[in-house]
């Protein structure tokens, strides 16, 4: 008769109170959320065979990421604790809020040279939510400078974090391994990773006027990061007895 040990208990505890456990498979991580990010971020290279998109395209995707992982964060924290989750989701929502308007109005103003009147649509919001507004018209801009194909693919790059939050999140256990504190500063590590060699390659690239070779390079390298990003986070997060002894 086998004897399971405590960690072993744990593990399947865990399983047990993951809502879409049973549709998982036992690898580290889901090969179908790896899959579905890799070919999600493949799309941009048909933005520029197909569509003609420059660097300023690409990169404002890439931005528009960013709101995509803030819901999905939302989510998780009122998934995780439906009340503290509320609460400490609106301080998130108005933090990481102006962080990616600022970061956007970066890229729009500076980077791309594109007039972004973060404050000129209307001044009747609330002073607490001055934040929001500006992020509500960094996107209004960022929707009139982006070409018409990319939201097909800001779709897709939905679609892939959703994958993730159903399999890696909800599937694997993961939101009984996760706090509310460490669901609120995941995003702030990939931004500060991913966006510091995205900006820097999109300005280096701009500089050399924006060879079809360079944008594709661009694209890998996202591609790349984001992969091992992704790989990293979700080994940090697997089960006991799936995380190898160092």
């Amino acid at each position: 008769m086998s004897v399971t040990s405590p960690n072993e208990r744990q593990v399947d505890l865990a399983r047990d109170r993951s809502w879409f456990g049973s549709l998982v498979p036992d690898e580290t991580p889901p090969r179908v959320a790896l899959a579905a990010l890799i070919v999600v971020n493949l799309l941009p290279l048909i933005g520029v065979a197909l569509w003609d998109w420059d660097v300023g395209s690409i990169v404002v995707l890439y931005w528009s990421e960013n709101l995509i992982l803030g819901a999905i964060t939302l989510i998780k924290m009122l998934a995780k604790a439906p009340v503290g989750g509320f609460f400490q989701g609106l301080f998130f929502l108005i933090h990481y809020g102006g962080f990616c308007a600022v970061h956007g109005l970066f890229i729009l103003s500076l980077m791309l040279g594109v007039d972004a009147d973060p404050l000129g649509r209307g001044d009747d919001w609330p002073f607490f939510l001055i934040f929001v507004q500006l992020l509500v018209n960094v996107v209004i801009s960022v929707l009139d400078y982006a070409p018409s194909e990319w939201l097909w693919v800001f779709a897709a790059l939905a679609v892939s974090h959703g994958l993730s939050l159903v399999f890696n999140y909800f599937g694997r256990g993961e939101n009984t391994r996760t706090s509310l504190g460490q669901l609120m500063s995941a995003p702030y590590k990939r931004i500060v990773i991913l966006h510091v060699a995205i900006i820097f390659g999109g300005m280096g690239i701009m500089a050399l006027g924006e060879p079809v070779a360079m944008l594709v390079v661009l694209v890998l390298v996202k591609l790349v990061m984001d992969v091992v990003l992704h790989r990293r986070e979700h080994k940090q997060l697997a089960p006991p007895s799936k995380v190898s002894a160092p």
